[in-house]
């Protein structure tokens, strides 16, 4: 149903038990209202009604009792003294208090991310329902957790809890529950009034991601029917007119971050060393690296590199020098989350932290004095034209390289080392732009459309996407069979929302079905949703080919990867404890992390298939003849197909292909066909 025909709060107050229900928690409100209303609508009082009415009156009771119960073991809040944001406690809460919206545009290190939960706590939420507060990635969304938990001196996971994806540390105890945005986005599919808080915390809302910029549509639409729901936004940025903007004005305050002046340096790589020739900016940040550690013997030094290579190299090079008394550590989104927790525990000797954008926000890092930017990230971008994606490494936005600066100044005065011009940064774009305008949109349809979140084209977007892409979408959902020709949902398109996944893999997946090969189409789909899982180090190349061997299948690269697969479920089943298979994916220059993904989302696809994965025999049951093998390899293919079919093309020389639109593509150097 749509947001407009959702149950809302009427203004009728004349019955004693709809002022009763303000005393209730966020979810019975929600749940009883439209019941009180609809009994009270009936002709006359029978007694059948008033005994309806009575059930409702006992159940507001517990409720009540409920509440009431949440607000004596509410937590007590303390507030650092050493964090700029809590020099604003009083005006943040009573801002809280008076205004169902707030922004607030607080600079890296002020102390947000931690503090504004406690202060909800403050201002009295969480009692009727849950704080929500949600953050751009997992790494952040763990240690903020555990650091809030650590502060109110609770047990993890109990009042102050978290979820991510695969992983629910939370428990209906929980007064606060951080969670990341993909979390949220999914509760709302099944929960959109989100009974389950009274108040949300969208934090880090300036990296627009696509699920911040939904999650903020929806709030546009559904606050109005949720008036005891408060929402608080926060941005690390200066743009926060659009925000407040989209919800009717709202108030805006400032907090300050920096606690010690932070001097920027710019250094182009091309200028660092008069060899010049041939460097890159991994080589001009390890020079940069190598005179901080040999000009300073304090303040720990955070490096910020586009790329999982690009640290692995970095650091590969830093540690044949052998220093005494330095640690060097990685920090990169597909890291372990023991590996990712090291940067929090206490050092006991310096540090040098080399990480992806992942180190941009949220995670602050105390003993950080030193910053080395090479401004530059990967970014996701979506072609319409073609129906590819890429993921291009770029210069980083002002915005961005500030957040970077930002990293340090909190425990004595900083540098931050850009290696690239002045003139360049001045040049660079102010913000990002969102990943709305820049992604593919079929998903976000074919979402919308399944959830009766309404069109996209009058979605209440902070800024809505471009047309060309709107286009795109809807024409690659109709060559799925997931449109008909008034664009609204077949039942295939029912049943490719219901798969977490792209619809492209996902309209594979419902092929495999009618061609009996389902368990390796979702195989193989699970596999395409994640990065490759082979791992291939500059130092290391010719080694890593050797030991990929074993796994190419001579005429696909999509039953490559079902071998990978097989070969990594064998050893799954066989060594059972995650050293001996930690081992064994060094030694065949797999990534643990990627493969322990893989099986998650293969895991959930099967959970969506349900009944269907009982009619699916084991892989390594299935012996075939010749024939069969033929008969195989050409179902799951015509399967693969059915979902790609725009991106067909056709051979003009050995590695030389046409595609459909008339575009002239080669097959990848690291196909097992090239």
């Amino acid at each position: 149903m749509t947001t407009n025909s959702r149950p809302h709060f009427s203004t009728n107050l004349s019955h004693p038990l709809l002022k009763l229900l303000d005393a209730c928690t966020a979810r019975d409100q929600i749940r009883l209202r439209p019941q009180i209303e609809k009994l009270l609508h009936r002709e006359g009082e029978s007694r059948s009604v008033r005994g309806k009415l009575e059930l409702i009156s006992s159940k507001i009771e517990q409720s009540r009792r409920k509440v009431e119960k949440r607000r004596q073991g509410s937590p007590l809040v303390s507030f650092p003294a050493n964090l700029p944001v809590s020099n604003r406690v009083d005006d943040i809460v009573q801002l809280i208090h008076d205004h169902q919206v707030l922004v607030l545009s607080g600079e890296t290190g002020s102390g947000k991310s931690t503090q504004i939960p406690k202060m909800c706590l403050s201002a009295g939420r969480g009692v009727k329902g849950k704080i929500g507060c949600t953050q751009p990635r997992r790494v952040a969304a763990q240690s903020l957790a555990r650091r809030v938990a650590e502060e109110l001196e609770v047990p993890f996971g109990r009042e102050v809890g978290c979820k991510i994806r695969f992983q629910d540390e939370s428990s209906p105890q929980s007064y606060i529950k951080f969670m990341t945005d993909g979390i949220l986005l999914s509760e709302l599919q099944n929960d959109p009034m989100l009974s389950e808080y009274d108040t949300l915390i969208i934090d880090e809302a300036h990296e627009r991601s696509l699920n911040i910029d939904f999650i903020l549509g929806h709030l546009r639409q559904m606050l109005k029917h949720r008036p005891d729901l408060k929402l608080i936004i926060t941005s690390a940025t200066i743009d926060t007119s659009s925000f407040a903007r989209a919800f009717g004005d709202a108030p805006v305050i400032e907090v300050s971050g920096k606690l010690f002046p932070v001097e920027v340096v710019y250094k182009p790589f091309d200028d660092i060393s008069e060899s010049g020739g041939g460097r890159n900016y991994v080589d001009a940040a390890i020079e940069i690296i190598n005179q901080i550690l040999h000009d300073s013997h304090t303040g720990d030094v955070l490096v910020f590199m586009p790329s999982e290579r690009d640290i692995r190299e970095c650091l590969d090079t830093l540690v044949k020098k052998r220093r005494s008394g330095v640690e060097f550590i990685p920090l990169f989104g597909r890291l372990a989350g023991t590996d990712q927790q090291k940067v929090f525990q206490t050092a006991v000797q310096r540090r040098v932290i080399v990480a992806t954008n992942i180190a941009e926000t949220s995670l602050t890092l105390p003993g950080i004095r030193y910053v080395v930017d090479t401004g530059l990230a990967r970014v996701s971008r979506y072609s319409p034209g073609t129906h590819t994606r890429r993921l291009p490494i770029e210069p980083i936005a002002q915005s961005n390289a500030n957040q970077r600066k930002g990293r340090c100044g909190r425990v004595a005065e900083g540098v931050c080392y850009r290696l690239f011009s002045e003139s360049d940064f001045k040049d660079r774009a102010a913000f990002l732009s969102p990943e709305i305008q820049r992604c593919n949109l079929a998903e976000v349809i074919l979402k919308m459309k399944a959830f009766s979140l309404g069109d996209i084209e009058t979605f209440p977007f902070i800024q809505p996407p471009k047309p060309a892409a709107v286009r795109s979408g809807y024409q690659l959902l109709k060559e799925l069979g997931a449109l008909d020709d008034l664009n609204d949902l077949t039942s295939l398109g029912q049943e490719l929302a219901r798969l977490p996944m792209d619809p492209t893999l996902g309209r594979m997946i419902i092929e495999a079905e009618h061609e009996s090969v389902l368990e390796e189409v979702v195989v193989i789909g699970a596999g395409l949703s994640i990065q490759d899982p082979r791992e291939r180090p500059m130092e290391f190349a010719h080694q890593a080919d050797l030991a990929h061997q074993r796994f190419i299948h001579p005429k696909s690269d999509f039953l490559t990867l079902l071998n990978v697969w097989n070969v990594f479920h064998d050893e799954w089943e066989r060594l059972k404890t995650q050293n001996q298979l930690r081992k064994f994916c060094r030694a065949h220059f797999l990534s643990y992390m990627r493969l322990r993904e893989w099986r998650d989302i293969y895991q959930q696809i099967h959970s969506v298939l349900g009944e269907k994965r009982k009619q699916v025999k084991p892989l390594k049951e299935r012996a075939r003849s010749r024939e069969e093998e033929q008969k195989w390899y050409a179902s799951i293919h015509r399967c693969i197909l059915s979902g790609l079919l725009s991106r067909s093309s056709r051979r003009k020389e050995r590695n030389l292909f046409a595609t459909a639109s008339g575009r002239q593509v080669s097959i990848f150097p690291g196909s097992a066909l090239f």
